[in-house]
């Protein structure tokens, strides 16, 4: 059975100074916050929004990596630990319960987040968090899961699947894939409509949504009702145009993708549907997909041309670009007002396809 949890946790005191530093930060006037952040950062014929530039001077200057001395160990801990100073607040009419979810691999965590009058049986979709396939979890999503679930008015089942190095290609993708065929199975259990399960996770969790989809496409089994890909990694084979455009100073580098790719990939064949989305063949049973993208996001142009791949096979697609943001902005949503609208967006994409079908 699953076991109601509030999800929070005590954050450290470090973590609550560094909280109420940020928040005094960003509210502080637009010339004051223009002063600190340096000069408009202009690249590819655009601006990078001031609340986004200061988040990524004050990275900066706090010595700020997603990468902790090459180490998946420190990296994850540093990730946990800063999770408090982004988190938003709790919403009161979302519900937490854990739930186990068993494979031929052993057994899978998860959360499932519930809006309290939301009527069942109920949409749901099955989330996948970010961090390079190394790094993240549902603790570490707990804030932007719940406020995509409050937002979108639909059920959110966060799954903490198998992480690199430990566990490299194909790990990710076999838990992702049995934790929707859980979903599915149990949908009665877990007062959900079977014919409203879609997927979905941003970075490395849009790319395990997107692979999922292309492989529950082509078999069988259940497929998605919909796919929703925040700012995913859709090649492992070559370098797109946005990698070098944006590959410094921007929140998440050029250094570090390599890096979350040697871990997760190790010696597999980088062409594989399963690891480069970009290269599988697609058609337009695929399910539905949204599709956004961050303007100063290295891994901008390979979302967008995976868009433009399901586009051309006849798919039903969204793109939508954030084109003043960084990579991870779904994270941001209480720092700033501007993060906070692209996350309204995103949430109102979930909650109009999976309320209305489009």
């Amino acid at each position: 059975m699953p076991r109601t949890r509030d999800g929070s946790g005590r954050p450290p005191l470090s973590a609550l100074i560094q909280k109420i530093v940020m928040r005094l930060v960003f509210r502080l006037p637009a010339p004051v916050k223009r002063r600190l952040a340096g000069p408009a950062v202009q690249i590819d014929g655009r601006t990078l929004d001031l609340d986004a530039q200061l988040l990524t001077e004050m990275s900066r200057r706090t010595g700020f990596s997603l990468v902790v001395n090459e180490s998946p160990e420190e990296s994850r801990a540093a990730m946990e630990n800063g999770r408090h100073a982004l988190a938003g607040p709790r919403y009161k009419d979302i519900r937490s319960e854990d739930i186990a979810i068993d494979t031929a691999h052993g057994g899978l965590e998860a959360t499932l987040y519930t809006p309290r009058h939301l009527t069942t049986p109920a949409p749901l979709l099955v989330f996948f968090h970010g961090g390079g396939f190394v790094i993240g979890s549902r603790t570490s999503y707990d804030s932007t899961v719940s406020f995509l679930a409050h937002h979108a008015q639909v059920k959110i089942m966060s799954v903490d699947y198998r992480l690199a190095p430990d566990h490299p290609f194909p790990a990710a993708v076999e838990d992702t894939m049995a934790a929707f065929e859980h979903a599915h199975r149990h949908a009665d259990d877990l007062g959900v409509d079977r014919s409203r399960i879609a997927v979905g996770g941003d970075s490395a969790g849009g790319h395990l949504a997107a692979v999922l989809a292309q492989v529950a496409a082509r078999g069988e089994g259940p497929r998605p009702s919909h796919q929703f890909l925040f700012y995913p990694a859709t090649d492992f084979t070559r370098r797109h145009p946005s990698r070098d455009l944006f590959a410094d100073g921007l929140l998440l580098t050029d250094r570090e993708i390599t890096w979350f790719a040697d871990q997760y990939a190790a010696s597999a064949d980088r062409s594989d549907p399963r690891l480069s989305p970009l290269l599988g063949e697609v058609d337009a049973s695929i399910p539905p997909a949204y599709i956004t993208t961050a303007g100063f996001d290295p891994l901008r142009d390979e979302g967008e041309q995976y868009a433009e791949k399901l586009r051309q096979a006849g798919a039903t697609v969204t793109l939508h670009r954030e084109a003043d943001l960084v990579h991870g902005y779904l994270s941001f949503f209480a720092v700033a007002t501007r993060f906070r609208e692209a996350a309204l967006e995103s949430a109102r994409a979930i909650h109009d396809r999976m309320h209305h079908s489009r």
